[in-house]
């Protein structure tokens, strides 16, 4: 048996869904029993937990083979990084009182730093405390999801703009499915490597001129790519509803990734399939 969290995201979502698919015993965890409505009439198992609770988490990772874990971002947290390292102990503290023997998890591309990275920084705090509670870990570092790309649909519909925050408009960036992800993170689960390890995972690389012109196309109508500065960045992202604290972690993943600093450097690389063309045709 399996436990999934995430399911209502992108990646768990895939991630039961798959193993669902292959036949395999899967316990979805959610927030209420409503959102666990779906998962039950597709045969999962429903169990309501919090990642944040070390105690209901426990009790769901109870006769498990394998769970599916990952560190979602509360925008409602007074102090992001704070909440960070209260879910990401939560969780280590219910995989080593549930003995899961083994825990596939969706980290970043940049995991190996611990400051600098913006909310990639707990995820670094989250291998380090799964790995010191014995547990075999896969660790999944994902590369930037291709499904960003939907941060650029209202301005692109209202102004005919493409925004681009990375170094030049030509700058090629590996940008990776969340259906990639997920469709790994199900494979790991069934088929663990007898040791822990850290999964590099990327897929093809695009610019923002391509990804302009992709775009574009879908949306019938040229886009003009607008460069911006890191601080141009947070400021639209207040701009649009996220608080200066919250803007200026993820200005901070954005300045890392422009300066080089996100590289693989796990212990093997793998490379997702999915174009980001039909990313883009589902989004729009």
């Amino acid at each position: 048996m399996f436990v999934v969290a995430g399911v209502t995201g992108h990646v768990g979502g895939v991630v039961a869904t798959e193993l669902l698919a292959r036949g395999e015993t899967v316990r979805v965890l959610v927030r209420s029993a409503a959102k666990g409505e779906v998962w039950s009439r597709q045969g999962a198992e429903v169990t309501v937990a919090a990642l944040d609770d070390p105690t209901s988490l426990t009790d769901a990772l109870q006769g498990a083979a394998g769970f599916f874990a990952l560190l979602p971002p509360n925008f409602a947290a007074s102090d992001f990084y704070a909440s960070q390292r209260r879910t990401g102990d939560a969780i280590a503290q219910a995989v080593k009182q549930s003995g899961v023997p083994h825990v596939v998890m969706l980290s970043s591309i940049g995991a190996d730093l611990a400051e600098g990275t913006g909310p990639v920084k707990g995820l670094h705090h989250l291998e380090r405390a799964l790995r010191a509670t014995g547990v075999r870990l896969t660790a999944i570092r994902a590369g930037s999801f291709q499904e960003n790309i939907a941060n650029a649909i209202g301005p692109a519909k209202s102004a005919g703009i493409y925004p681009n925050a990375t170094p030049s408009a030509d700058f090629e960036l590996p940008m990776i499915a969340t259906r990639d992800i997920g469709e790994l993170a199900a494979f790991e689960l069934r088929m663990p490597s007898s040791e822990s390890e850290i999964v590099d995972l990327v897929g093809p690389a695009y610019s923002a001129n391509q990804l302009a012109r992709k775009l574009g196309a879908k949306l019938g109508k040229a886009l003009r790519v607008v460069d911006l500065s890191v601080e141009g960045q947070v400021a639209a992202m207040v701009q649009a509803g996220l608080s200066a604290e919250h803007a200026a972690v993820f200005g901070e993943l954005v300045a890392a990734a422009n300066r080089g600093e996100l590289q693989p450097k796990g212990d093997r690389l793998k490379h997702g399939p999915t174009p980001i063309d039909a990313v883009i045709e589902t989004l729009v």
